[in-house]
């Protein structure tokens, strides 16, 4: 009853929230090197496009794709030139690795501008080469996140990836290559896919425990409102009946081996080293490329999702943002309510001190509710989230994300 009201009231609340601002001209806002940010930069391009994903993607066409590569250079220098500093910088896609001399090219400017102490690439298990993984660990990447979603050959079959990426087997035998030559090799994985059984789980953990990667980020399956029926022509129909058993299965499985990072990410060696959630680590992050969301100074914004645009305006001098929303300071204190306490825990001395001792005004009444519920817990000056509490989360992290994958679709239209 409470997960089904937690899931409505989010799924309600996030819609609100992804309705940007239209008619003002957005615009970065100045930067500043006091403080510690994240580079997101967006690749969108890849080989086969997987049918549950709703990131803004296309399948590669080379001219075009360097094309972009040159763009989103220019765009880097931008944020330079606005006075920007990073301390971190995460690649997504799409396929990042789907060009390495350009993605190469585009590490070495990043790094060149920014103070970057870690880096994380995106990748897909058939870009796990030799020659791959040498020019990745020369442009100083410290860690590789490697889309694997299940080992099981009926799911990868259904999800079209395993033509492309290989069987479960071919699969767990290049991680197994690979591990060590990052800090950190993540494995992201998907759970509660309609024809998935606690068999097939079960494996897939053993499969994971058996490698022994350092890290595995374990997602629910999020379907936005556009590949929800591509979803069920090759998976079958979406529901979350077996979500929460399944979720509970693979911390009873990980923990103690593993150590959380997130609700639903799991750290073996490092609990402290980067993950997927970025917005988790950092407070605000600049998002780079066609497609990409940003966060600074309040202001969330968006780049122009038409590829093409993209790369006309930023060789003729002009801004990609296409839409931005200033939060208020409600606003931000409930954004960082949910994505600190994701990470575990909330340091609540630390948002009191951000909010000028209004954070029960805005956040008395979800603390309460939450609490009251048993999924959070106070230690230490910190609210903590529970067992239950880990759950909870887990749902509301879903539905955020499925939020911004409909405002993908919105803004690609």
């Amino acid at each position: 009853m409470i997960n089904r009201l937690i899931n409505r009231k989010i799924r309600r609340e996030f819609a609100k929230t992804m309705n940007f601002d239209e008619g003002e001209k957005p615009v970065i806002p100045s930067g500043d090197s006091k403080q510690s940010r994240l580079l997101y930069v967006h690749i969108p391009f890849c080989e086969k496009l997987c049918p549950y994903c709703s990131f803004n993607r296309v399948v590669l066409d080379e001219t075009l794709c360097r094309d972009y590569f040159g763009a989103l250079r220019k765009e880097v220098l931008l944020y330079k030139d606005n006075g920007y500093d990073f301390g971190g910088l995460y690649v997504g896609g799409g396929t990042p690795t789907i060009m390495m001399d350009e993605l190469e090219k585009t590490l070495s400017l990043i790094r060149d501008c920014f103070r970057v102490r870690e880096i994380s690439v995106e990748t897909n298990p058939n870009h796990l080469t030799e020659t791959n993984i040498k020019i990745l660990k020369m442009a100083g990447v410290n860690r590789l996140s490697v889309g694997v979603q299940s080992f099981d050959d009926g799911l990868l079959k259904a999800m079209e990836r395993y033509e492309k990426y290989g069987s479960g087997q071919t699969i767990a035998r290049r991680l197994k290559s690979t591990l060590g030559y990052f800090d950190t090799l993540n494995a992201d994985m998907i759970f509660n896919f309609p024809t998935q059984t606690t068999d097939i789980l079960n494996r897939d953990l053993d499969i994971l425990t058996d490698i022994g990667i350092d890290q595995i980020t374990y997602y629910p399956l999020m379907v936005s409102d556009s590949t929800r029926k591509m979803v069920e022509k090759s998976l079958g129909l979406v529901d979350y009946k077996q979500e929460e058993k399944f979720y509970h299965r693979i911390v009873e499985r990980l923990i103690p081996s593993y150590r959380f990072s997130s609700a639903w990410c799991f750290a073996k060696k490092d609990a402290n080293a980067m993950i997927d959630e970025y917005i988790v680590d950092y407070d605000e992050y600049a998002g780079l490329g066609s497609g990409s969301i940003g966060y600074l100074k309040g202001r969330c914004y968006a780049n122009t999702f038409d590829i093409r645009e993209y790369i006309y305006r930023l060789n003729n001098g002009q801004s990609p943002l296409m839409a931005s929303r200033d939060f208020t300071p409600k606003d931000r204190a409930r954004y960082d309510f949910l994505m600190k306490l994701f990470g575990s825990e909330l340091d609540l001395a630390l948002l009191k001190e951000k909010y000028g001792g209004k954070i029960f005004q805005y956040l008395g009444i979800n603390i309460l509710a939450f609490a009251l519920a048993g999924g959070l817990r106070y230690s230490c000056g910190n609210l903590c989230l529970t067992a239950r509490g880990r759950y909870y989360w887990v749902i509301m992290m879903r539905e955020f994300f499925i939020a911004v994958n409909n405002f993908r679709d919105f803004a690609r239209l």
